[in-house]
């Protein structure tokens, strides 16, 4: 059962997220705050799993909490307002729910909570998750899970890095070289912005190395010596 708190300071959002939790047998409620230093005060001392967090707070925004708050629970954001839905994602942010949400909603958020936690406890306890076969990471609103070899390239563009599978794209915030960290022998960068999966290499063609999927890439010149080493190891 996973131990959280709610932030927030208006009585009906606090009655309905106290009813919701009560009715989830995943997770219990610590406390409810009205601001967010009390509930820093209180999470001092008291550590929890999960924080449902308001933005519009007294004292301090819940955005300004998440801005200086290092190292802080999952989070799930409640507000009637869309504009930091980007931003959150930076932070210990699972999901964002925008007011007013149904119960359905809310047990889709703590469905991903529960997953990511499994997630962080398989990994915690040195487990494999995937034998190097499957790679996960945070997508918008979702954790995502993606089989290695469906991924055809990553690319990084200024905040933001795309992954290119065979059936779709998803945007996520993990920079390459943190992409770099999380992929097997099969994954080398061949230039600043991009990493490819050497096995959907069709050609390399003087600086362009084309894909399946019809997709033309860059070589960098300073990646290329350790491309075609790659490429000469599955010869």
């Amino acid at each position: 059962m996973l131990k959280s708190i709610i932030i927030e300071d208006q009585a009906p959002a606090q009655f309905i997220l106290e009813k919701y939790i009560s009715e989830t047998e995943s997770l219990r409620l610590e406390k409810t705050f009205s601001d967010a230093l009390e509930a820093r005060k209180f999470l001092e001392k008291n550590p929890v799993d999960l924080i449902f967090l308001d933005i519009n707070l007294p004292l301090l925004s819940g955005m300004d909490y998440l801005r200086t708050s290092p190292n802080q629970p999952l989070t799930i954001l409640t507000t009637a307002y869309s504009e930091f839905a980007l931003e959150c994602y930076r932070y210990n942010v699972v999901d964002y729910l925008l007011k007013p949400f149904s119960f359905e909603r809310f047990s889709q958020a703590i469905e991903k909570v529960l997953t990511m936690t499994r997630t962080i406890h398989q990994l915690s306890e040195g487990n494999e998750i995937s034998e190097g076969s499957q790679v996960y990471f945070r997508s918008s609103h979702d954790l995502v899970k993606v089989e290695s070899r469906e991924i055809i390239f990553i690319t990084s563009d200024s905040d933001y890095t795309e992954v290119i599978t065979t059936t779709q794209k998803y945007l996520t915030l993990d920079s390459l070289r943190e992409w770099s960290t999380k992929l097997d022998q099969n994954f080398t960068q061949v230039h600043k912005s991009f990493i490819i999966n050497v096995n959907h290499l069709i050609k390399i063609s003087k600086n362009k190395i084309h894909l399946s999927k019809d997709h033309i890439i860059p070589i960098g010149r300073v990646y290329k010596k350790c491309l075609m080493d790659s490429v000469e190891r599955r010869k």
